[in-house]
């Protein structure tokens, strides 16, 4: 891929489905916060964290009863992305399908654009 991809970004039913499960164990008003932060083996890493306040200028997706933020320095890196959540050998967790990404380690959390 040359270009970043633009389109939104999306969250899978099986993420929706964990997300709601998670935030379901928190106090009312709690949101996912997904951001792209420097680091990790391949330049960028994915960091998850509950969040209860949200930013005017964060992108906010909905779907079901996962309400994930995103704040507008990630959003060019995450643009075209979906978030998934896999539960294989390697163990469960979230995934981020990135049509950005140039490379990413084998762990899945960091990438290279």
């Amino acid at each position: 891929m040359t270009e970043a991809s633009t389109g939104p970004v999306t969250i899978s039913e099986r993420a929706a489905r964990r997300i709601g499960e998670i935030l379901g164990k928190e106090t009312a008003g709690a949101m996912l916060r997904i951001s792209v932060e420097g680091g990790g083996c391949s330049g960028f890493q994915y960091k998850f964290d509950v969040d209860r306040a949200k930013a005017d200028d964060d992108l906010v997706i909905e779907r079901d009863r996962a309400v994930v933020l995103v704040d507008p320095a990630s959003v060019p890196f995450l643009a075209g992305s979906e978030v998934d959540f896999v539960d294989d050998l390697m163990g469960a967790s979230f995934r981020i399908n990135n049509p950005n990404a140039t490379a990413s380690c084998g762990c899945g959390t960091s990438f290279s654009v």
